[in-house]
């Protein structure tokens, strides 16, 4: 017996959230903090959330999903947030899918999938413009936890059941982590800086007294996310770092912004294609590591795509992969 969402239902969903997401390596949720980052997401809708009962009116899974004309694929696209069941134990483990486990993740997903249809969606997506932000700890640190699952965890029961019900692999996320503590930039690094100075190229703080060109800086990346992220902190005084050709914004990282928990946070990283070539985006994000650690930051966490030559940057400062997220994707039959 499948139900929309009930609030009287919250503490059962927690407790089913703390005792199987958890496996997953996902944060726990207290009620508050579920219904800050859930039922408080100006994007849940109770009608695209779905429990799974029993006979017997136990919980046995939940379901939660997010719709939005103005998100990015927002005309197209449903998106997962996530679909947790009750486990049996197994000699094959946590990520193997007994029967009825099998059946009680089809009935949720069919029924995410059946209001998206209803919405006038045309494919359901597991990705990182999802909203509704699921925070993960970052395995063999003392608690470090990332703010949002840029996917489905690789090689769990959700993972393996969406490839099982048609969702495409589209790409994989890399979730990576380095500790500040002992950062320093190279000389290497250095002397990559002098050199894009003697090409006209500074390396600073925005300054929109100084500095110019941000939104076709942005424009020129293609990522509708930052064109709405990086005016807003800069709006509101979060240090960015800029790399600046004769005033005008050739690129980007940050902002700089240390969270209560000590993690670092930045939007992202980038350089617009006309100035590409001249070892900016190394120098940017090394730039801003470095601011991280003067702020006080204890580590950064970030995730990238598996083959996005970015990784190889991240990995130069000292960043290890440390989990990795599926992005997938099915189109739905109308």
């Amino acid at each position: 017996m499948i139900r929309t969402w009930d609030a009287r239902y919250i503490r059962e969903t927690l407790e089913l959230w703390n005792r199987e997401a958890v496996k997953d390596g996902y944060k726990e949720f207290s009620e508050e903090s579920f219904g800050e980052l859930i039922l408080g997401n100006k994007y849940f809708d109770p009608r695209t959330a779905f429990l799974l009962f029993d006979e017997d009116e136990q919980l046995k899974g939940f379901a939660i999903g997010c719709t939005g004309s103005d998100l990015p694929l927002g005309a197209e696209a449903g998106y997962i947030t996530c679909i947790v069941c009750k486990g049996e134990e197994t000699m094959e483990g946590h990520s193997h899918l007994s029967p009825p486990e099998e059946e009680n993740f089809r009935l949720l997903l069919e029924s995410l999938e059946r209001r998206f249809r209803l919405l006038g969606k045309t494919q359901g997506d597991v990705l990182f413009f999802n909203p509704m932000m699921l925070p993960w700890y970052i395995p063999d640190t003392p608690g470090h936890e990332h703010n949002n699952a840029p996917g489905v965890p690789v090689d769990s029961r959700l993972h393996r059941f969406l490839l099982q019900s048609g969702y495409i692999e589209r790409a994989i996320e890399c979730g990576m982590y380095l500790s500040l503590d002992q950062f320093a930039i190279p000389e290497a690094i250095i002397s990559k800086e002098r050199k894009s100075e003697a090409e006209g190229y500074r390396i600073e703080l925005y300054d929109p007294q100084r500095h110019r060109g941000m939104e076709e800086m942005l424009i020129g990346l293609g990522n509708p996310l930052w064109q709405q992220q990086i005016p807003a902190y800069a709006a509101d005084g979060a240090p960015l770092i800029i790399a600046a050709h004769n005033g005008n914004l050739a690129g980007f990282a940050g902002p700089v912004i240390r969270q209560p928990n000590g993690r670092a946070f930045f939007a992202g990283i980038g350089v617009h294609p006309d100035h590409e070539g001249h070892g900016l985006g190394t120098v940017l994000f090394f730039n801003m590591c470095d601011a991280f650690r003067l702020a006080g930051a204890d580590y950064i966490s970030l995730f990238t795509g598996n083959d996005n030559p970015a990784k190889s940057i991240y990995e130069k400062a000292g960043f290890r992969t440390v989990k990795s997220f599926a992005i997938m994707r099915r189109e739905l039959e109308q």
